[in-house]
């Protein structure tokens, strides 16, 4: 007897807090899933919540709420198990799972293990499940997991598939990063092969502040070939039809996990199994085939994730239009760029606005940027503010020379020109800093800092230029962004002939040490022994430790780095650590 087990995995976009809408939009995928005549339904990791909930978590009338909606879902799986994330309440509250067949709540598994690294703070609100159950499902022994419980070499997966488990459902809130795909691909594969089942591995999709999801969810057979794969940073219902016993043959011999001893299984946690249905054969159209279309070039990834990023981030918080201050630069046209793509060109307004030091270029090639993507370019000129501004501090800076406080009084204002404009129309100012600039404290406090949002706040000025080169040969319509743009020396354009390699090194010699150093933890030895310039080194570690400060007091941006400024990187700014050379 062939078993086809038909699993629809809902690959949604939740949105933190929004108990109703996530949930209507679970029914939603779940009638969808029963028309296809699935035999499962499975929800990412607190869809009912949405990931992060974070402090939310502390209100008992979320929690209430969140489990009210739970039993509404399961109370419309007539004639199909579902699987949905929630959080489950008690003495304590765990990270939750909650399988319902057939209208009724078959049983509860909790998250195992709970990650406390980088972004995840689950510690601070969970408890950690004891029991590793498997759900008999249409004759189709279920193992279900959440996120992390995976990631572990000999974790739930171990016990489950010693229980009898044949297929691994493992739900996901797993945030994006640059390479994160290729990841998880291998993880699952591993996963799969070392125990000898099928895995499911479903992730969910969208913007949430800092962290975006690019759902990427895929399924492996035994012996760890990738054989569905679902679409990234898009909303899907991927439905598959497994052959059970097909997949479950390409296992390559016994599973060879680390795990040897049933003492050590004990320790992981408890098994148990749960009978809920019979298999049943039934007469089904045969579905398409799910392509395995693998990983995205790596930099494509980053753009689409900037401009999901981009795009909830607004609508999420109710925002319609984004406002920029477009300088002719290569940050802001790339700003501009992923803001037109994620809100359209109708929603994004640009604002030029030169001083006695702006080039003709700033000018131009900011119109022509704004023409090619069809947005709406502002000229606001700044030149009577700044005299004001010389003139007020006239008598109180007698005697002293210029600088960078005079060159900044331009930032500000042109900050003060972009929140009034903000402040009247209720338009978000999206900021123009890259990685590069906020680790090195180049950036104005107040001025080209000042916004709702930073799109590229993590990204690395040389992928700055790769970005823009991608764009121009990809999308529509291409070659948005003007080659002058692209070609001019970097320049924040605050005094007669500046460039940016004045104060700072290449970009091409800074970046990888600002990467060693912020994203790697390397010490000033290991970065010197890795063959860096000991002078850029110490200027890096100098300036990315001083100016904590500022980067505390900047706006939320996308993070696609595995280590971002922020959630990920938590140093106190009161802090005189130095490192010897």
């Amino acid at each position: 007897m062939t078993r086809i087990f038909r699993l629809s995995m809902a690959q949604m976009n939740p949105t933190v807090g929004d108990i109703k809408g996530n949930t209507a939009k679970i029914i939603q995928y779940l009638e969808q899933a029963r028309e296809l005549e699935a035999d499962m339904v499975a929800f990412p990791e607190l869809a009912i919540t949405g990931y992060p909930p974070e402090d939310l978590l502390f209100k008992t009338s979320f929690l209430k709420d969140n489990v009210a909606a739970m039993e509404h879902v399961v109370a419309a799986s007539k004639g199909i198990a579902v699987v949905v994330g929630y959080v489950k309440m008690g003495t304590d509250i765990s990270n939750a799972a909650a399988l319902g067949y057939d209208g009724k709540l078959i049983d509860v598994y909790e998250k195992m293990y709970l990650p406390n690294y980088g972004v995840f703070d689950e510690d601070r609100y969970f408890r950690s499940g004891t029991v590793c159950p498997v759900y008999v499902v249409n004759g189709v022994s279920v193992g279900l997991g959440i996120c992390e419980d995976i990631w572990a070499p000999v974790g739930p997966i171990t016990v489950q598939k010693k229980a009898g488990a044949e297929l691994i459902v493992n739900i996901n809130a797993s945030p994006f990063h640059a390479g994160k795909g290729a990841e998880r691909a291998e993880l699952i594969s591993t996963r799969a092969a070392d125990n000898g089942l099928i895995v499911a591995y479903l992730n969910c999709i969208g913007g949430q502040d800092e962290l975006v999801f690019d759902g990427d969810s895929m399924v492996s057979d035994a012996g760890g070939k990738m054989v569905a794969r679902g679409p990234a940073f898009k909303e899907s219902l991927m439905t598959v039809d497994m052959d059970i016993d097909e997949l479950l043959r390409s296992r390559s011999g016994e599973p060879s996990p680390v795990v040897e001893t049933p003492t050590n299984l004990q320790e992981i946690g408890e098994s148990k199994t749960v009978h809920v249905s019979d298999y049943l054969p039934q007469d089904r159209k045969p579905l398409e085939h799910v392509r395995s279309d693998g990983s995205l070039d790596p930099v494509e990834e980053v753009y689409r994730a900037l401009v999901m990023g981009t795009r909830d981030y607004l609508v999420k918080t109710g925002f319609s239009k984004a406002l920029i201050g477009l300088s002719g630069g290569i940050d802001s046209a790339l700003t501009a760029t992923v803001a037109v793509d994620a809100l359209g060109p109708e929603n994004v307004v640009g604002v030029a606005m030169p001083s006695r030091f702006s080039s003709e270029g700033s000018i131009s090639d900011s119109q022509e940027l704004a023409d090619n993507l069809g947005m709406e370019l502002w000229e606001v000129p700044i030149e009577p503010a700044h005299t004001a501004f010389a003139d007020m501090l006239e008598s109180h800076f007698q005697g002293t020379q210029p600088n960078v406080a005079e060159e900044n009084v331009q930032a500000r204002i042109r900050g003060n020109i972009l929140m009034t404009i903000s402040n009247k129309f209720g338009w978000m100012v999206l900021t123009t800093g890259n990685k590069s600039e906020m680790a090195m404290g180049y950036a104005t406090l107040y001025g080209d800092m000042a916004g709702g949002f930073a799109v590229i706040k993590d990204v690395p000025k040389t992928l700055v230029y790769q970005l823009c080169e991608w764009r121009n040969q990809h999308g529509e319509p291409s070659s948005v962004i003007p080659q002058a743009v692209i070609n001019k020396p970097p320049s924040a354009e605050l005094r007669e002939d500046q460039l940016d390699q004045d104060t700072l090194p290449a970009y091409e010699v800074l970046d990888p040490v600002i990467k060693a150093y912020v994203e790697d933890d390397y010490s000033y030895q290991d970065m010197v022994a890795m063959g860096f310039d000991s002078a850029v080194v110490s200027q890096v570690i100098a300036f990315v430790d001083r100016n904590e400060y500022k980067r505390r007091q900047a706006p939320p941006g996308v993070k696609i780095t595995h280590r971002a400024f922020g959630k990920d990187r938590r140093l106190p700014i009161v802090n005189r650590y130095k490192q010897q050379e």
